[in-house]
């Protein structure tokens, strides 16, 4: 099987093309180097003998003359919420036009598509509802976040660039008769993951720790309370193996995908971790104003995807938190020049 991956020298893209490599699979990788960081992943998968297109997913001409493949895996994108407001066009083009140029392609090639999707395509409403904006204890509310929560705008530019992907591959799909997958996925993280902070921030926390550098909890009063679920990245392989796998029977399907209530923490919590594994204090900067985009809590439901693959997080956050760690502390030097 013959397999694209976009943005294949990206965090998501780089793991998931040596993982698949390594399973026998003839993988490419699409990715215009646009990014810090992107030249060094792509030193990596040249060791495997992938080949990389340096085009951008945009440019429709460049993408309809690539050869024919059995799978595109979609990873491209513009990640940053923050900054999606900030540059429209780039966002548009790489999470929205470059899908469609995806779909174009898929559709004239007869070819599969598994689009890696967002938890940020939520109403922002909805998500600030559950608790009230008020955050004192989010652990206790024990709630996790499945594809029946409410998709209504306003949910962040980057957020309706990947819903309105996701609906664009379902009539795509329809019109053309191709099968698709759709994994909403929360914070990803695991080792190669450069601790910037549009990676998320579960190695930027890391990473600022290690180099014991401060460390800003932002919004919501500054106190650290927002929680989130934490999947590391090889759990992600994982899944998305056993989708190829089983492609021809499960197809046409949208799941959430995360690390779920046993993967969740709080910002302080991270941060007393933090302390505690490297055995230091951490200064702190509180910065009360909390953003338009930001949410107090996301903890992600894996019940579907579990019911048809069977499938849940092996990897706990100790074991994301020392497998960062590990391959920080080894590559700490050649990483300062990506950040």
């Amino acid at each position: 099987m013959k397999i694209l991956i976009t943005g294949g020298c990206g965090f998501v893209g780089s793991n998931l093309a040596i993982f698949l490599k390594k399973k026998g699979f003839n993988v490419f990788s699409l990715d215009n180097l646009f990014r810090k960081g992107s030249k060094f992943n792509l030193s990596r998968i040249k060791k495997l003998k992938i080949k990389n297109f340096k085009i951008d997913v945009s440019n429709h001409i460049s993408v309809k003359k690539l050869p024919k493949f059995d799978l595109i895996i979609d990873c491209c994108a513009e990640a940053s919420v923050e900054s999606s407001h900030k540059e429209i066009s780039r966002v548009f083009d790489t999470n929205l036009i470059g899908t469609k140029n995806l779909l174009i392609k898929c559709s004239s090639d007869k070819s599969n598509i598994i689009f890696i999707s967002s938890s940020r395509v939520y109403s922002l409403k909805d998500l600030n509802n559950l608790t009230n904006r008020e955050i004192k204890y989010p652990l206790k509310l024990k709630k996790e976040i499945d594809h029946n929560v409410n998709t209504l705008s306003p949910k962040t530019l980057y957020g309706f660039t990947k819903y309105a992907s996701e609906e664009l591959i379902k009539e795509f799909s329809y019109l053309y008769n191709f099968k698709y997958l759709i994994n909403r996925c929360g914070v990803i993280s695991g080792p190669w993951q450069f601790g910037k902070v549009d990676q998320g921030f579960f190695s930027l926390f890391i990473w600022r720790a290690l180099n014991k550098k401060i460390i800003k909890l932002i919004g919501f009063g500054g106190n650290g309370h927002q929680v989130r679920d934490v999947l590391h990245i090889y759990d992600l392989c994982d899944l998305i193996y056993s989708q190829i796998r089983k492609m021809s029977k499960i197809n046409n399907q949208l799941f959430t995908v995360g690390g779920g209530l046993k993967n969740s923490i709080s910002l302080t919590q991270l941060v007393k971790m933090c302390e505690d594994k490297f055995n230091i204090k951490i200064k702190i900067k509180k910065i009360k104003q909390t953003s338009k985009y930001d949410i107090p809590y996301f903890v992600t439901s894996n019940k579907k995807v579990n019911k048809f693959y069977s499938w849940k997080p092996k990897r706990n956050l100790e074991i994301i938190f020392d497998d960062i760690y590990i391959w920080m502390n080894k590559y700490k030097i050649k990483l300062k020049k990506y950040l």
